[in-house]
């Protein structure tokens, strides 16, 4: 496993995602962890800044070597990086051992570490300042680009809800896509000021509600609210497998509650990224939601994450994503 071994792997990814991703190929995930035969390591791309995760001791032992070869390879392809930034600040690395930091790196191929995290990227036309330092995850929810992009049919003209909204994405695209009036939730008043940002830097028009979305689809519900589309995509609600099935209640809670809010014919966007809820179990779960809520549901799209978080038939665990669109009847 010398040098020449690894930029091989780097450039067998550079190479995938430069021809599946298109021009978003500026912004997407780089590494996928084992479906880029990188165990325990993520790498996503924000333009010329790359943030690394590693979750492994394997893969921390070797993280000198790898982060200069990843600066060489993205040069091949005429690209100079910036800035590489650590995002190891999650508590799963202790069970290998490893402490938890994040941070810039230093390195002799790179110019001086940027003063701050603050990085521009742009994603289906919409702008967005993102924290790569202190943003969740590596700063920006990459898996969702393609599941944001295919809203657009279905909120054009409408009364859209938008919970656990974090920065705002799916209600700015639902904007963006013509949604006559969009309300934002999120519990992070952190959150809701970066998403009011990301609206106003766009010229989009969101309302924003810093609120526990289960008791405000409760409330709404009570004040006889209706919506034309509802939008569902909350973390993960469970990291072990032993708890999948609380995760699976608290999912079915809230795809309940946002049935009986949408107008006859309404679309229900909901998702889970709890990969420990298995795709049937999540269908299973909207099944049953819709049985409880009186409610018939027709699907539009069963979709998962995008093309540069690809799957690896023999690994489940690396379909992770959920996302169905759902048209709802009375």
């Amino acid at each position: 496993f010398d040098d020449d071994f690894f930029r091989r792997r780097i450039r067998y990814a550079l190479e995938y995602r430069q021809t599946v991703m298109g021009s978003d190929f500026d912004c997407c995930r780089i590494i996928f962890g084992e479906a880029d035969s990188f165990p325990g390591l993520t790498v996503d791309r924000f333009g010329d800044v790359l943030v690394f995760q590693i979750l492994s001791l394997g893969t921390e032992m070797l993280k000198s070597r790898l982060f200069p070869l990843f600066i060489e390879v993205f040069k091949e392809f005429g690209i100079n990086i910036r800035a590489v930034c650590e995002r190891n600040d999650v508590a799963i690395r202790e069970k290998e051992g490893l402490t938890q930091h994040k941070g810039f790196i230093s390195c002799d191929l790179l110019p001086p570490a940027p003063d701050s995290g603050l990085v521009m990227i742009e994603e289906n036309g919409i702008k967005y300042e993102i924290d790569v330092i202190n943003g969740q995850k590596t700063g920006f929810f990459l898996d969702q680009k393609e599941n944001r992009a295919a809203i657009a049919p279905f909120v054009r003209g409408a009364r859209v809800l938008d919970c656990f909204t974090h920065t705002g994405a799916f209600a700015l695209h639902a904007a963006h896509y013509g949604a006559s009036e969009v309300t934002a939730v999120d519990i992070s008043d952190l959150a809701c000021r970066q998403a009011a940002r990301n609206a106003e830097r766009n010229g989009l028009s969101i309302a924003l509600e810093e609120a526990n979305a289960f008791d405000l689809l409760r409330a709404r519900y009570d004040a006889r609210e209706q919506y034309d589309a509802i939008i569902l995509d909350p973390p993960a609600f469970t990291k072990t497998r032993a708890a999948a099935e609380a995760a699976l209640r608290g999912y079915k809670e809230i795809n309940l509650r946002a049935m009986k809010l949408l107008r006859d014919g309404g679309f229900l966007i909901t998702c889970s990224c709890s990969h420990h809820v298995s795709p049937q179990a999540f269908a299973d779960m909207l099944v049953s939601a819709a049985s409880d809520a009186r409610v018939t549901l027709r699907q539009m799209e069963a979709r998962t994450q995008g093309r540069d978080h690809p799957i690896l038939p023999a690994s489940p665990e690396t379909q992770y994503l959920k996302c169905h669109i759902l048209q709802v009847w009375r």
